[in-house]
């Protein structure tokens, strides 16, 4: 009898929890379903967002029913490196510029917990571009040093915004790098690709000029008149170039979120060597097909992708040229896999046409002038930081940071055959440029070097520390070798 009992009272228990599970189902089967007003898409259960730095982001939604997503993000005001020997106080979310990527999907019930480092000097908020709300949440989450604020949103647009701080002066807190990206997917998810990255573009105003060594501060009146001294893809100069560049494999369909922080300037986003196979317009639901450059306004974003059919490194621009090789608006895409050329042949014929002459351009002379107050190089030391600065400011886009070029356009410097063979020769380009065929390390190149517009100082300067550098012979330059080459 007691048998009997245990037995009708385990079979109630499953039919209990069937009928639990079934009920939970018609609760948690959300994907299929429509509604006419996001508002009403109903969350069920709770979990922690994803935050990731850039240029990673979070997994994709798919087809996950909405949740109260509980995002937890910490101002940090900290210093950091703008490029070498050039440093920043920055002002983040979550550490890093732009701060960390936030994913959500239409529905959303976001418990939003920002809070202000207590090491940090000024009180900080944050406003979304995707809340439906008074400052974008900025008038619920002023909060002060060693404190935490609380609110709640509703994710009703689909789309990528921009998130920045809205505490007085405004300009300022973006300026210094408080901004960042909240992804909102549609029901159902984006379709997939096989790589997303997130970049961010922003322009920063200091005290010294470009490459001016040492702490520098944010400046007020540069700002105002829209005179940046870098303009950087996520935070610094060569966040993304090296062996930090983004990767990619021939065939692939790469996703880039790319976002414009400003505060003042407006991206021509391009990718040299792709065309973008989809953009969706600022972010939202407008789709232009076969995209070469597209604009992303300050405080706008876009979602750029495309698939690349080629291997090599493709470099990421602000195609308003100057802010890519002069302040620091470059990045790379590395591409690996098998060549194909019915796409791309590559080089096929190399011969000579100079139907005007094959003069080589050259600075103006006016800009030769040895300036009035030059800092001298006293030791060899000094000659080596003197020389790593100048040459990230003047040849780090073409020769690269790491000195290994870019393959089939600019010559390596690293390890290389031609340029420790003749000292005085290397001297000579740099003063009066080259043009035609050369062979470093056994590959031909064949393309044209600028003459540059360095003093005597400069040239002996950043000679040395390319000699000093990536295996090369160890030569030290001094002026007195330069003025005899120009002087020839």
């Amino acid at each position: 009898m007691k048998l009997v009992i245990k037995q009708k009272l385990i079979t109630n228990m499953l039919l209990g929890l069937g009928a639990v599970a079934f009920l939970s189902g018609c609760v948690n089967d959300q994907s299929d379903k429509k509604y006419n007003d996001t508002v009403e898409i109903p969350v069920n259960q709770e979990m922690i967002a994803e935050l990731t730095s850039p240029p990673n982001v979070p997994t994709p939604v798919g087809k996950r029913m909405a949740k109260k997503l509980i995002v937890d993000l910490e101002i940090q005001e900290r210093e950091g490196e703008m490029t070498n020997g050039v440093k920043y106080v920055y002002w983040t979310f979550g550490g890093t510029v732009p701060g960390s990527f936030i994913r959500t999907r239409v529905g959303d019930e976001v418990e939003f917990h920002l809070k202000n480092h207590p090491d940090n000097k000024l009180p900080h908020n944050i406003d979304l571009h995707a809340v439906n709300g008074p400052g974008g949440g900025a008038e619920s989450s002023f909060v002060a040093p060693g404190h935490e604020k609380v609110f709640s949103f509703k994710v009703l647009n689909p789309g990528l915004y921009v998130y920045h701080c809205a505490t007085a002066p405004v300009g300022m807190h973006i300026a210094n790098g408080m901004y960042g990206l909240i992804l909102v997917e549609p029901e159902g998810g984006l379709p997939p690709v096989d790589k997303e990255y997130y970049i961010m573009q922003g322009d920063f105003y200091t005290e010294g000029k470009y490459g001016d060594r040492g702490l520098q501060a944010f400046d007020m009146q540069k700002a105002i008149d829209e005179k940046a001294d870098y303009v950087v893809f996520n935070g610094h100069v060569g966040a993304m170039t090296g062996d930090n560049a983004i990767t990619a494999k021939v065939g692939e369909k790469v996703r880039l979120f790319v976002g414009n922080g400003g505060p003042n300037l407006v991206s021509s986003f391009h990718v040299i060597g792709e065309i973008f196979d989809k953009v969706y317009v600022e972010g939202g639901d407008l789709v232009n097909d076969n995209v070469q450059t597209t604009l992303i306004p300050a405080g706008g974003a876009a979602i750029v992708e495309f698939r690349v059919d080629v291997p090599g490194t493709f470099i990421l621009v602000d195609h308003s040229i100057f802010r890519a090789f002069n302040k620091g608006a470059l990045a790379m895409l590395k591409v690996e896999g098998e060549e194909d050329k019915r796409i791309y042949s590559g080089e096929i014929h190399d011969g000579i046409y100079l139907p005007e002459g094959g003069a080589i351009q050259s600075m103006p002379n006016g800009a030769r002038k040895e300036p009035k107050e030059e800092v001298k190089a006293l030791s060899f030391e000094e000659r080596m930081t003197f020389g790593k600065d100048k040459y990230m400011a003047t040849c780090s886009a073409c020769h690269q940071a790491d000195g290994k070029g870019i393959e089939n356009a600019f010559p390596p410097l690293a390890n290389s055959d031609y340029l420790n063979a003749d000292v005085d020769r290397a001297i000579d380009i740099v003063l009066h440029g080259k043009s035609g065929e050369i062979t470093v390390n056994g590959k031909k190149y064949n393309s044209v070097m600028t003459a540059q517009a360095l003093t005597d100082e400069e040239v002996s300067n950043v000679l040395t520390y390319v000699y000093n550098s990536w295996g090369n012979s160890k030569k030290e330059v001094t002026p007195e070798m330069v003025k005899a080459v120009r002087n020839k």
